[in-house]
C-alpha cells in the first residue's frame, strides 16, 4: 500500500464510502430485478389465463 502521508484517513474513508454505496447500488439492483422479474411471472400468468 502506498505512503499516503497526513491524507490517510481521508483517502480511506473516501474508498470505504464508495465501496459502500457501490454495494447498495449493487443489492438495490438484485432488488428491483426481483421485484420487477416476480410482476412479470403475474402478468404473464394473468394474461395465459386470459387467452
Amino acid at each position: 500500500m502506498p505512503d499516503l502521508g497526513k491524507y490517510a484517513s481521508t483517502v480511506l474513508s473516501a474508498y470505504g464510502v464508495a465501496l459502500v454505496l457501490l454495494l447498495a447500488l449493487v443489492a438495490l439492483s438484485l432488488w428491483r430485478g426481483r421485484r420487477v422479474r416476480a410482476q412479470l411471472q403475474r402478468m404473464e400468468r394473468r394474461m395465459s389465463r386470459n387467452g
